[in-house]
């Protein structure tokens, strides 16, 4: 018996500690290991499967709004890159540059991409003639190099794996509408498909991406109380055109600059899922995303007929991703490995079960035991996986619910930030000074403006002054 506890037992608690407990995760659960570069890591097979899910997922719902995959190189001239000041001054402290090419010192170094926009826009700039050739709406899967000082597993590393949208259009009201359009796509898939809720708006000047006109986002709520920038989706307006002459004729036989977005997802997703829906028996997947959803565990596996009964339910459960255990492990193990591994539901069965024709569905978000009857093994199994899906939703809303705060006034507000972790609700002013204060003074910082507004007071929580936005604060990864 303690041979099988072993594995649980070597996570640390959360409540103990919650750093310490995300990557013992990780590890017990074999998502990825520490290579050999600071701050990069290694994907394992189990760890990639679950981008593997994101990827097919998210892609699908890209092509369905006219998104086509492009691949751009990986590298970015020095020169091209400077071409937009805003964006590189933004970029320049996480830049990975390459000065030579074997023993050739280069004349005009490149720098590994951080972000791909200014290829996008060199590319541009030589297929879009005519308003005719509007809209371009492209999108690459590929990795970005951004040289971190403090990294942790899958939610900040040296190397990370990614999704980027670049679209370009003829208007202003195409861009902001592709901008809102692809935000609102994340916020539905994390909402569908990770059983994340999250929060949709607008980011401040102070904390908009570099070189855009307006940066949309999506903020969830970790179950340590932290904020996680889960997707943004980026305006660009006219300005990225104008550095790098995107122009067009359009139907008034005018020359004109295009307008662009861009918007992204990153493999910190899986940070997410683990912060969101894990426990101290490990980790703990939505269905939709797991990359096996049901694990059929058959009990005295060396009787008669109970490794063919449990194949035969392998079968039946072909539209499912699904899998027997039949390792020489004990079946106490088994369960201990499975929960780890956060596989939504297991099927036991045994000898017993076969001789009364049923077996024994347990869930891994509740532990909850249900015997069903052989004859009903496809209907339970779809009913049982479509409700752990509804429910891990439900619970990580209520948790955001439950650790959401309304402060009023700047002492409250920071005796909030101090003692209450989760998201804090709070009136401002507009004005970046009391923004600065409020980071130097409590750490937190601003999650974004709702689209959802909501007037809590007529003053700014800091200065006193008139609000002009409701904003979420908060601490974050």
């Amino acid at each position: 018996m303690a041979k099988e506890k072993k594995l649980v037992e070597e996570i640390t608690s959360m409540e103990d500690d919650f750093a310490q407990w995300y990557t013992d995760v990780v590890k017990k659960a074999e998502l990825c290991d520490y290579s050999s570069i600071q701050g990069c890591i290694i994907f394992r097979p189990y760890g990639y499967a679950i981008w593997e899910n994101l990827k097919a997922e998210l892609d699908k719902r890209f092509k369905e709004t006219g998104v086509e995959n492009v691949y751009m190189p990986m590298f970015i001239p020095e020169s091209l890159l400077n071409k937009e000041k805003d964006h590189v001054e933004g970029f320049a402290p996480e830049v990975a540059w390459v000065t030579h090419g074997g023993d050739t010192e280069l004349t005009d170094k490149l720098c590994v991409r951080p972000t791909s926009e200014t290829l996008f826009c060199d590319f541009y700039k030589n297929i879009v003639q005519s308003y005719r050739d509007l809209p371009k709406l492209y999108n690459q899967w590929c990795s970005v190099v951004r040289w971190e000082k403090t990294t942790r597993p899958f939610l900040r590393t040296k190397e990370f794996l990614w999704q980027e949208g670049h679209t370009c259009h003829a208007t202003a009201e195409e861009a902001k509408e592709r901008t809102e359009q692809m935000l609102n796509l994340y916020a539905r898939f994390c909402e569908e498909v990770l059983a994340i809720p999250v929060i949709k708006g607008q980011k401040t000047e102070k904390e908009k991406f570099a070189g855009a006109e307006a940066t949309y986002t999506i903020e969830a709520l970790m179950h340590d109380g932290k904020a996680l920038q889960s997707g943004t989706s980026h305006n660009f307006g006219d300005g990225f055109a104008k550095a790098f002459g995107i122009q067009f004729t359009d139907k008034d036989n005018t020359l004109k600059y295009a307008h662009q977005t861009s918007w992204g997802m990153t493999t910190r997703l899986i940070g997410a899922i683990i912060m969101v829906h894990g426990d101290n028996s490990g980790l703990c997947l939505p269905p939709r995303i797991a990359p096996t959803q049901v694990m059929i565990v058959p009990i005295a596996q060396h009787k008669e007929g109970v490794l063919e009964k449990a194949a035969a339910l392998r079968d039946q459960l072909s539209n499912f991703r699904v899998k027997v255990d039949d390792s020489d492990k004990s079946p106490g193990w088994k369960f201990s490995e499975q929960e780890m591994k956060g596989i939504p539901m297991r099927i036991e069965i045994g000898p017993k079960d076969i001789e009364n024709n049923q077996a024994v569905i347990v869930r891994r978000d509740t532990h909850e035991k249900i015997v069903f009857s052989l004859d009903r093994v496809v209907e339970e199994t779809d009913k049982t996986l479509k409700a752990i899906q509804k429910d891990m939703l439900e619970k990580a809303r209520a948790h955001r619910e439950e650790h959401t705060y309304v402060a009023t006034n700047y002492e409250e507000f920071k005796e909030t930030v101090a003692n209450k972790p989760g998201f804090v609700k709070a009136m401002w002013c507009g004005d970046q000074e009391c923004e600065d204060k409020i980071k130097a003074d409590t750490t937190a910082t601003s999650r974004c403006m709702p689209f959802e507004q909501e007037k809590l007071s007529d003053v700014c929580v800091c200065c006193g002054k008139p609000a002009k936005k409701m904003v979420y604060w908060g601490k974050a990864y």
